[in-house]
């Protein structure tokens, strides 16, 4: 009589879905990889296979996986103490907020320190509409900032849409125009993104909007640009309504774009950021809220109504610190620049050899390609919100990717380039070489 034996892998892989959910997918026939360690820009499983991650996890491993000197600073804090509540004085936590004032512009020098990025988006619409006295929140289209359900609404992507009906009150969304489908010009693509603002911010009454709240870099929307000059014409509109100006740095904080954070790209300084994910690189959960001294001016003698259980946790707090402290030792964020750049040449060059490629758009070290079935008519492959029967071509793309060995994160018609920011010109040649391969599938299928 025959035995069959289960390997490790397989068991591990079963018991994650006999005994646990995963989101933002259907739960069965899921292809899991069952990843049992990670060092730097790779990930290996237990069958030693490894996987190049360029897409850091979810955008958030920004210092690369399995560094030592996190799970050191994590052991020093546990070995003194590994919670105290909130209303409690830390030296990490002290030392976290000096620190991010430091790097923040302007007077962005209050830390309140949140959970992850929807908790920080939360306390953010919270706080603009308590210190405004205003209810109303203007997002953009095609946007992401969270799935809890202020967040989720605040945002424009099509997942929020299975739960419209629980959706939260007083979000007001627009758009802008898609730089790479503009037909009329760049000289007008500036002008009529600021006039449909202005019309939007005039139709919803300027004194009922607490805030804007936009991404520093767009993200998983599709890295969508904003027209040169957009941001400081919006920042301006801000002031002079007395509105707030909230950026998302969740995703393009921390070094991701070539810079602390994504909207320095544009020289504006916005009242509050939400970040998150490049705060502690996902080694532990944690968010912060930065918040101007303006605003926190109000609270001196007013109570603050913001609070959380796990707010400022010393132990999240320490690997922050010591994240921060990477970044500059390692150069990282000099080097996601030019890293960047260099990706930018060799995507150029896979233009060339790929009708598929329609698009690259890319800031440091977050970028997505998109594949088109026809250059000059620019239709995607996939697109946008895209239903399973329209999904076949990338998903053998992305099956592809995987077979390969990446673990990259691939959404309609776009492939992302968002690596640890720790990676070489070596490393980015072999991850670009497994896009190609898979790119090769959907040049069958150009028009």
């Amino acid at each position: 009589m025959q035995t069959q034996t289960v390997s490790q892998t397989q068991e591990i892989i079963q018991d994650n879905l006999d005994y646990t959910l995963f989101s933002w997918s259907k739960q069965k026939g899921i292809d899991l990889i069952a990843v049992k360690y990670g060092e730097g820009v790779y990930l290996y499983d237990y069958d030693d296979k490894r996987y190049i991650d360029f897409s850091s996890g979810l955008m958030n491993v920004n210092i690369g996986h399995g560094d030592q000197r996190i799970t050191d600073a994590v052991v020093r804090q546990m070995q003194q103490i590994s919670y105290v509540t909130p209303s409690c004085a830390t030296k990490a936590r002290g030392e976290l907020g000096k620190k991010l004032a430091s790097i923040c512009p302007g007077n962005l020098n209050k830390a309140f320190f949140t959970l992850c990025g929807a908790t920080s988006i939360e306390n953010a619409i919270k706080l603009a509409r308590l210190y405004t006295g205003r209810h109303k929140i203007l997002t953009r289209y095609q946007s992401y900032h969270g799935s809890s359900n202020g967040a989720m609404t605040a945002s424009g992507d099509p997942r929020k849409l299975l739960s419209d009906a629980q959706q939260a009150p007083n979000f007001v969304h627009f758009d802008l125009p898609n730089a790479y489908r503009w037909e009329y010009g760049k000289e007008n693509l500036l002008k009529e993104a600021v006039a449909s603002l202005e019309r939007i911010i005039a139709y919803e009454g300027p004194s009922n909007i607490a805030a804007i709240l936009l991404e520093g870099e767009s993200g998983s929307s599709g890295c969508l640009k904003y027209p040169e000059g957009y941001l400081a014409k919006l920042s301006a509109l801000c002031k002079q309504h007395g509105i707030l100006l909230i950026m998302d740095e969740v995703m393009s904080g921390f070094g991701r774009t070539g810079k602390w954070f994504g909207f320095e790209h544009h020289g504006i300084v916005p009242d509050m950021i939400a970040m998150a994910k490049g705060l502690t690189c996902g080694y532990l959960p944690f968010g912060c809220l930065m918040v101007s001294d303006t605003i926190a001016a109000k609270y001196d003698d007013n109570m603050l109504p913001l609070g959380l259980t796990y707010s400022a946790h010393p132990v999240s707090c320490a690997a922050a610190l010591e994240t921060l402290q990477i970044y500059e030792t390692d150069n990282l964020i000099e080097n996601a620049a030019d890293m960047g750049r260099y990706i930018e040449q060799r995507v150029e060059l896979l233009k060339l050899k790929h009708p598929s490629i329609g698009d690259f758009r890319n800031t440091g070290l977050l970028g997505c390609i998109e594949l088109v079935k026809n250059r000059v008519t620019k239709e995607p492959i996939a697109p946008f919100n895209a239903i399973p029967a329209q999904m076949e071509v990338m998903n053998k793309v992305a099956a592809k990717i995987k077979a390969l060995g990446m673990y990259t994160f691939t959404r309609w018609s776009y492939i992302f380039i968002a690596p640890p920011l720790c990676i070489t010109k070596e490393q980015i040649d072999e991850g670009l070489a497994i896009i190609s391969e898979a790119i090769s599938i959907a040049d069958a299928y150009v028009q």
